[in-house]
């Protein structure tokens, strides 16, 4: 058990009160003015968040994106004013007006925290429990920038050392993600992470005695977690000094994440409205904000009222982040003299360059020979990882049938693990059969940024991620998920492992781009691409999901165009295409088959391979029209799974072969055969496209 430090440098002032007092008439005047959203928990979380971003964390505002900061999760995102406050204050870049246009059109601070679009927001949050997997990501991700660029350092001394603060609600836990996220933080000792739980006891219905009544801090003990409570004060404010106190004790403890819980009341100090489940998400009325400001000595008749005294007292946060920096800069340079190397690489990878020469360790598959997509992928992650050092990542439990094990000899674990591969800086990582935290996790290091993450599991699993990848998608983040057994092709697992709407959903999601190579060479250009598209500029981004087979499917020549989405994979012979058959994934090979019938019949055919939708929608008009001509109208579209994607690309002549039901227990050739995934089908649904377009 760590000892815990005095707080013999820790300082209060009437200055640091008045400040936290005005974050609460500010939050309740924001809330006020718009109409809606959570004043109450940024009301009673001020002395915790202003103790962080005044008092502990090591920031400069004057540069959002140091890389020697620490990072703050707000996982609590509809109390974003929180984190919008403390923003305005300590001189980020927001400044009243901003706060006077919460939640409104065009603003800078809208109604939850969004990556990219206010400084200083490290993470989009609002789903409750996908900023603690943020923050355990980030947090893995610390280590491992550690271990790329200055791994003999001893504890506290490299230029890469720092924290990852995170505060969590009643709700955040709640939700199972973060069970799975704090399971994983313990089990890998990331003494960077300290959570900060606001125990208010209220959410929407009301007292969490409505839903809750285990003992959350036994929990996290159980997690592996170092776990303190912080007493709140006599009038049930949350104490600064011992917070502060805890804090330190939680630094001190190198060896466990940390748990601090916050026993705080909803909405403090307002008369009426305090512990209420009211002021968690309305707004306080006019009479309760009043009442409120007069508590804390504030006049009733203003609204936004900052004095300057405060503003200037809070804004000193960008004279110490200078000098914080400064001091920073000074060991960052004695690194970078002492490891050139090192300070070589860390200079590509910050740049978000690739290493010369990289394409030059794929490999390229023998053609006619049968390969599944996921093997292929296999062989190309561990030839990535030869020479692509930033390159990390791992499976959810799944590693031997996703072939996601870039290094076998080396497993992201922790001093003390009893595995031979164990290295608290290793390339691989065992997520665990924890699906949603893993997605989530990914977003987080990607976020924390200087690595570059996949993660994997089967395609059908991709459920229990959606809402991570979601916000993979709205953050823009180059993160890669490897989805495997990516149809009913996986045999004899039947209907429950068996994706069958699932290509279609993902496509739906904005943003995110579905791969679902052909062959082992289409996963070659496919992997080239990702790691091309790959970059560190907000909006340019997109993560990235990639469908493989289980079973083998034919190789066919390398064609670089199935980098640009869609391309002609065998065209028409004996004159212009009458006749387009459309594929992805294992279905191109019944394309191919199909094709081989028609022609021999006379019918000029033309196969595409559209191994991404997304992709291909990028192409400029002219290749796309090269590609797929309007003026030929018969066109069919097979694929293994809903046929929703398709509809616009085949037309009003079209066909598609698709499966519109859940699949079944039997050997993968069987499926195929009984669920009309044939040549023969594809060639006879090419024959009633035909008929339909000379109507």
């Amino acid at each position: 058990m760590s000892t815990k430090p005095t707080t013999t440098d820790f300082e209060w002032t009437t200055e640091d009160q008045r400040a936290v007092d005005t974050v609460r008439v500010l939050a309740a005047d924001a809330v006020q003015k718009v109409g809606n959203g959570h004043p109450g928990t940024a009301m009673s979380l001020a002395p915790a968040a202003y103790t962080l971003f005044q008092k502990v964390m090591r920031h400069d505002p004057a540069d959002a994106n140091w890389t020697g900061r620490d990072r703050f999760v707000l996982s609590v995102g509809h109390s974003s004013l929180t984190l919008y406050i403390q923003l305005y204050l300590a001189g980020f870049g927001l400044e009243l007006d901003d706060l006077k246009a919460f939640r409104s059109w065009g603003s800078k601070t809208p109604g939850h925290p969004e990556y990219g679009h206010t400084t200083g927001v490290e993470t989009t949050t609002g789903p409750l429990g996908q900023g603690v997997a943020n923050a355990v990501g980030m947090a893995m991700a610390a280590r491992y920038e550690r271990g790329l660029f200055d791994p003999e350092a001893a504890e506290g001394t490299s230029p890469f050392d720092h924290h990852i603060y995170c505060i969590a609600g009643d709700g955040c836990l709640q939700e199972g993600i973060s069970a799975e996220a704090s399971s994983t933080a313990g089990h890998q000792k990331l003494g960077n992470l300290i959570m900060l739980w606001d125990d208010n006891h209220i959410s929407i219905e009301g007292d969490t005695e409505t839903a809750v009544s285990e003992d959350t801090l036994k929990r996290y003990e159980a997690y592996g977690w170092h776990v303190q409570r912080v007493a709140p004060k006599e009038n049930g404010d949350l104490d600064p000094a011992a917070l502060y106190e805890a804090i330190e004790a939680a630094k001190a403890e190198t060896g466990r994440p940390s748990f601090i819980a916050m026993r705080s009341i909803i909405a403090w100090p307002a008369p009426n409205a305090q512990n209420t489940e009211a002021a968690h998400g309305s707004a306080l009325g006019e009479d309760e904000v009043a009442a409120t400001k007069r508590v804390l000595g504030f006049d009733p008749e203003k609204s936004f009222e900052v004095s300057d005294e405060v503003l200037a007292y809070t804004r000193g946060a960008l004279d110490r982040g200078r000098e914080l920096r400064a001091e920073w800069e000074e060991g960052y340079a004695a690194w970078r003299t002492a490891n050139p190397e090192h300070a070589a690489l860390f200079d590509r990878v910050a740049a978000g360059e690739l290493p010369e020469g990289w394409e030059d360790a794929l490999p390229v598959f023998e053609t006619g020979k049968a390969v599944a997509t996921r093997a292929a992928s296999g062989k190309i992650l561990q030839a990535l990882g030869a020479v692509v050092p930033e390159l990390w990542g791992g499976s959810a439990d799944l590693a031997g049938s996703n072939n996601t094990t870039i290094d076998k000899t080396s497993s992201f674990l922790p001093a003390g693990n009893p595995l031979p591969e164990a290295d608290p800086y290793g390339r691989t990582i065992h997520f665990g059969i924890r699906e949603h935290a893993m997605a989530a996790e990914m977003n987080g290091i990607q976020l924390h940024g200087n690595t570059r993450i996949y993660g994997g599991t089967f395609l059908v699993f991709s459920d229990y991620m959606r809402n991570a990848v979601r916000l993979s998608a709205l953050m823009h983040l180059p993160v890669t998920y490897v989805w495997t057994h990516d149809s009913i092709g996986l045999g004899e697992d039947g209907p429950t492992h068996q994706p069958v709407e699932h290509l279609a959903a993902l496509r739906a999601i904005p943003g995110l781009n579905l791969v679902r190579p052909a062959d082992a060479n289409e996963t070659v250009v496919a992997w080239r691409e990702i790691m091309r598209r790959w970059t560190k500029v907000y909006g340019k981004g997109a993560p990235h999901g990639l469908a493989l087979t289980r079973q083998g499917v034919p190789t066919y020549e390398l064609n670089e165009n199935a980098a640009r989405g869609g391309y002609v994979l065998a065209e028409a012979e004996g004159g212009e295409p009458q006749v387009i058959l459309i594929g992805t994934g294992s279905e191109v090979q019944l394309a191919v088959e199909a094709r081989e019938q028609l022609q021999a019949a006379g019918v000029p055919t033309r196969v595409v391979s559209v191994p991404c939708v997304e992709w291909f929608e990028e192409q400029d008009e002219a290749y796309r029209e090269s590609v797929l001509p309007r003026a030929v109208r018969a066109r069919v579209a097979v694929e293994a799974g809903i046929g929703l994607t398709w509809h616009r690309f085949v037309g009003d002549a079209g066909r598609i072969v698709s499966l519109e039901h859940f699949g079944a227990s039997a050997d993968a050739k069987v499926l195929f055969r009984e669920f009309g995934f044939t040549a023969d089908a594809v060639a006879e649904a090419a024959r009633e496209s035909l008929a339909a377009a000379q109507r």
